[in-house]
Parts: structure tokens; C-alpha cells; sequence
């Protein structure tokens, strides 16, 4: 009767025992092998990549981390949806982890999908300390798989983060490798007359830019799960199966081009939340992005995953094959990328909100004498095609590098190229697919559920991606983090951000503890993201359910971008009352947030 009735209280409090899932994580000095070179860095449990996390939607966590270091440290839950107290970001949601101290996470699951996790704590994430996240959804995924695994890439350079920073802040180029050469120049004559070759090198040196800055860091090694090209991991298949592959980009500063030639993908997730599936031939990752992508080798030989950076100063290898130790051929990297006039983003006193009627086929942007105090707000109408023979000469005085106050979102400037929406027309980074098929654009993208009902956003808060690449400074509506105001939300709102892209820079916008609804133009079935790119000289949309109150960071995931300013607190102001945002947040060094 005793073990019967024992039996039953087991039973009772099952539930509730399966519903916590205790972890632990320490944060330890580690050796990074790349292939290319050995370098020391911060891991997880004694490496890095860090062990993959495996949660399961509906229970709740508790993650014990145990700070080896001898400075602070903290892990922050990239894209999870958590209180706000638990999201890991010393200064703004808690004071940090201390060395030698234990920190106990504890918080409800309450999605499913792809995420990572990383240091939040001065430049540790791009000296190793990141790894990834799977959460198993409460009931059936909306499509089918065999096997899967995780495809976690990154940037690794042989120089940390400290050092790295210090020498973009002393010489912007410095890691820059792909600078235009006497070979380039003739060929550029070859294809456009010695003038315009001319005159479009005095433009970029007067405006104190270069065509080849797309990247601010080459020099890297790409590692996936935490191997170079040379070490290639491998992911195991038998022929005819369905491969579930979790890609996430955990760089530092890397767009990823990723394809896998013989094989077709099929997009099913972004950014965790499912999407209905688009086939691809190649999609471009964001930093702090992942994308779930379904393949089916029917053939039994090997295939090369190759993740070719968008400037194309480096690349991440893998291979899928039946047996480990076979290989597939692995591509060369595409010619280097150029920005072009498109991408220029914004010249100080320049309004170009009306300038969408404007025919820039033939107008040689190399310079513009006095252009800096010209109103074109009335320039809908003007004939531009006989500005070839302007003198530019004048130009080089001027400093472009603040680049405020331009939309380009509507300009024809640059070079031509398949049209998408979310990239300026005529842009020098508009990618293509290797093969000549379907590269994915955010306009493919269309949830599978809708996760809010849509509606009319309360209010819209403009924020203008701005900086100044000589200097190396960067900042949103012309203010860096330290000095700037919160953005100040009210709990139950709906807002509207729009991103204006004043820079020549690819800038990936990541809101802390809320979901990023992205406007593609298809109303209730817009993806929902955590990480929105916003192209040079593109508007971007996106809304926000606000819906958890507290501290938030709301940044440029570029961590070089970050750190030099592009940065800024959001403060949820209402709410439940059990979860009012707390006030004077301590911060690392023990002062008031």
C-alpha cells in the first residue's frame, strides 16, 4: 500500500521534475587551433566553439556559469525570449559575472528553433567564447528531416579583439587587403574609358573612401564548428536522407555566402522561427543570423559546404559525405567585391528624399564641385545625362565620411545587377548565386505562422545607422552609445523602426529580448527575426510587439561597430507589475548603468 501510494506521488510531481533541466557552463582560457595558425582564446567547458545546448520548448532551464577568467565575463542568450534580469548584459540587465564566481541562470523556454549563446563582455566573443543553442519544439515541426547538425561559423584572426580594435581605431584600412591595384585600374579602362576611370578614383579619393571597403577585417581563417578549411568537419549521410543543417554566424564581422554545389537547399527557418520553405541554390548569412536549410544528397559521394565571405577575402569549408575522410572539390573564391555610388549612402546637406524620378544612368558620380550646400529636394525633374564633362576636381577637400542625412533607397547609382528590394539599385554587394540560380533574398522570406496579429504600429522611431570610417567611429542618428539618451518603449506598444543606412556598411541590427518583424510587404506573414542587415543606402523596416518590460540592448552585431558606438539601451517603461524594469542597474565596475 506504502509503494503504491509513493508510486502516485512520483507520478504527481513528474510533471514538474521533467519541466527543469539544470546545465553547467564554465568560461576558461583555451587554445584555438584554426589549421592556419594556434592562437589562445576563451572557450566554454575548456574550448570553443562551446558545447551545443539542447533545450526543449516549455521547460524551464537553470544554467550554472562558472567564471574561470580573471576578468569579468557574462553569456548573453542570443535571441531567446527570457527576462529581462536573465539576458546577460553587464551594465544594462546585470552587473556581470565576477571572476571566480558562479552565476545561476534560470528562465522559462518558450520557443523553438536555432539560436547561439556569447560573451556580451568586451571583445571575449570574437576570441572564442560563443556557442549554439537547439530547442526542440512542444509538437511536430512542419517538415521533415533524417539527421541533422549544426553549422556554427565564425572569423577567427590570429590578432584578439583588443589588438584588433586598437588598430582600426589607428588606421581604419589597416586589416584591409584588397585595395585597388595599377592592374585593376587599367582594366576598369579597358571597360570604361580612361576618363570615367579617372574621374571615378579622384571621386572615392575625395570622399576619403574605397570601393574595396566592404569588409573591415581580412585576414581571418573561417572555422565551422570550430575547424578551418584545412581540418574540415564532416557531417556523415546516407543516401536518400533528409539533412537538417543549423547554420549560425557567430563572427566577429563576417557576411557568409553559402552554397553547396550539387545540392539544392530548402529554407525552412530564420532566425529560429519557421518560414515557408523557398529553395535556393545560395543564401547570404548576416552576422548573428541563422538559417535552418533542408538538403537531400541522393548520390552517395562527398559535397563541399563552402561559405565564401561577402567581400571574398576568406572562406569557411566543410564537407557532407557517406564515410569521414571523403572529400569534394572546393571552390575558388569569387572576384573581391567593389562598393559603387550606390552604396555611398549619404553626403553631408544633400536631401535626396525626392530624388526617386531621377535618370543617374549616365551621370558620372565622380564628382560634384559645391555639392555640399546643394538643396535637390526639387531635382525630381533635371536631366542629368550630360554631367559626364563636370569637373570634379575640387572634390578632394570634401569629407564624405559622416555620410548623414541620405535616403538612397530609390537611387540608380553604380553598377547594374538583379534587382532586390533590400539592397540599393545598382549596388556593388547585390549577390548572386555561383551557379547563375536562386540566391535568397529577406523578400523571399514569409512566415509559416504568424506569431502576433497585425497591426497599425503606435508610433515610428527613425534610427539613422551612421559613422565615419577614417576615424573609425561609429553611432545611430549621429550619437555614440556613451553619449546618447535610452530609447524609451511602453509596454503593450506597437513600434515601427526605421533603419536608415547613412554608411557604406552592411550593419546587422539586433534587438535584445523582443521579436524583430521584418516588413517584406506581406502584412501578417512578415518573418519574425531577432537580427534585421540593413544594406548601404537602404531603408529598412521592421516592428516590434513590445511585450517584455525591462533594460534591453538594441546594437550593431559587427562587434567592432558595437564598441566604437553603434549601440544603445531600450527601456521598456509599464508591464506586469511582478516585472518592473529595475532602475539603476549596476554596472560592471560597480557604478549606476
Amino acid at each position: 500500500m506504502k509503494i503504491r501510494l509513493l508510486t502516485g506521488l512520483l507520478t504527481l510531481l513528474m510533471p514538474a521534475m521533467v519541466m527543469a533541466g539544470e546545465y553547467g557552463l564554465t568560461v576558461d582560457r583555451v587554445k584555438i587551433d584554426t589549421g592556419d595558425f594556434v592562437k589562445e582564446g576563451i572557450g566554454y567547458n575548456g574550448a570553443s566553439p562551446g558545447p551545443v545546448m539542447r533545450f526543449k520548448e516549455g521547460e524551464n532551464v537553470r544554467i550554472n556559469v562558472t567564471n574561470n577568467l580573471d576578468e569579468m565575463t557574462s553569456i548573453h542568450w542570443h535571441g531567446l525570449i527570457l527576462p529581462f534580469d536573465q539576458d546577460g548584459v553587464p551594465g544594462i540587465s546585470f552587473p556581470g559575472i565576477k571572476p571566480g564566481e558562479t552565476f545561476t541562470y534560470e528562465f522559462p523556454i518558450q520557443q523553438a528553433g536555432t539560436y547561439w549563446f556569447h560573451s556580451h563582455s568586451g571583445f571575449q566573443e570574437p576570441d572564442g567564447a560563443y556557442g549554439a543553442i537547439v530547442i526542440e519544439p512542444e509538437g511536430r515541426e512542419p517538415f521533415r528531416y533524417d539527421r541533422e547538425y549544426v553549422v556554427q561559423l565564425t572569423d577567427k584572426h590570429p590578432h584578439s579583439g583588443d589588438r584588433i580594435m586598437r588598430n582600426l581605431k589607428m588606421m581604419s584600412d589597416y586589416y584591409n587587403r584588397e585595395q585597388q591595384t595599377v592592374g585593376e585600374f587599367f582594366s576598369d579602362v579597358s571597360k570604361n574609358g580612361l576618363m570615367n576611370t579617372v574621374s571615378d578614383r579622384m571621386a572615392w579619393g575625395g570622399m576619403r573612401m574605397m570601393k574595396a571597403d566592404v569588409e573591415d577585417i581580412h585576414g581571418f581563417t573561417g572555422l565551422i564548428n570550430g575547424k578551418g578549411p584545412s581540418q574540415n568537419w564532416t557531417g556523415i549521410f546516407e543516401p536518400g536522407e533528409r539533412i537538417r543543417l543549423r547554420f549560425i554566424n557567430s563572427s566577429a564581422m563576417t557576411y557568409f555566402d553559402i552554397r553547396i554545389p550539387g545540392l539544392d537547399m530548402t529554407v525552412v527557418q530564420a532566425d529560429g522561427n519557421n518560414v515557408q520553405p523557398v529553395s535556393v541554390d545560395e543564401f547570404r548569412i548576416g552576422v548573428a543570423e541563422t538559417y535552418d536549410v533542408i538538403v537531400r544528397p541522393k548520390d552517395e559521394q562527398a559535397y563541399t559546404i563552402f561559405a565564401e565571405s561577402m567581400g571574398r577575402s576568406g572562406y569557411a569549408r566543410a564537407t557532407l559525405a557517406p564515410e569521414e575522410g571523403m572529400e569534394a572539390a572546393v571552390p575558388q573564391l569569387r572576384e573581391a567585391a567593389r562598393l559603387t555610388m550606390a552604396d555611398m549612402g549619404g553626403m553631408p546637406g544633400m536631401d535626396h528624399g525626392s530624388m526617386a524620378g531621377m535618370d543617374h544612368g549616365n551621370m558620372d558620380m565622380g564628382s560634384s564641385e559645391g555639392v555640399s550646400g546643394m538643396d535637390h529636394s526639387n531635382m525630381g525633374s533635371m536631366d542629368h545625362s550630360n554631367m559626364k564633362g563636370m569637373d570634379h576636381s575640387n572634390m578632394k577637400g570634401m569629407d564624405h565620411s559622416d555620410m548623414s542625412g541620405m535616403d538612397h533607397g530609390s537611387m540608380a547609382m553604380g553598377k547594374g545587377g538583379p534587382s532586390d528590394p533590400f539592397y540599393a539599385k545598382g549596388s556593388g554587394v547585390v549577390p548572386t548565386a555561383a551557379n547563375g540560380g536562386k540566391f535568397l533574398s529577406y523578400a523571399d522570406l514569409k512566415a509559416q505562422d504568424p506569431l502576433y496579429e497585425d497591426r497599425e504600429p503606435t508610433r515610428e522611431i527613425e534610427l539613422r545607422l551612421t559613422g565615419n570610417m577614417e576615424r573609425y567611429t561609429w553611432s545611430i542618428n549621429g550619437v555614440k552609445y556613451e553619449d546618447a539618451d535610452p530609447i524609451r518603449l511602453k509596454y503593450g506598444e506597437r513600434v515601427r523602426f526605421k533603419f536608415v543606412n547613412e554608411t557604406m556598411m552592411t550593419h546587422p541590427m539586433h534587438l535584445h529580448g523582443m521579436w524583430s518583424i521584418l516588413d517584406v510587404g506581406a502584412g501578417q506573414w512578415n518573418p519574425i527575426k531577432h537580427t534585421v542587415s540593413v544594406n548601404p543606402g537602404t531603408t529598412v523596416y521592421m516592428e516590434t510587439e513590445v511585450d517584455e518590460p525591462g533594460q534591453w540592448a538594441f546594437h550593431c552585431h559587427l562587434s567592432y561597430h558595437a564598441a566604437a558606438g553603434m549601440f544603445r539601451k531600450v527601456i521598456v517603461e509599464g508591464g506586469p507589475e511582478s516585472t518592473q524594469a529595475k532602475t539603476g542597474v549596476v554596472a560592471e565596475d560597480g557604478g549606476e548603468a
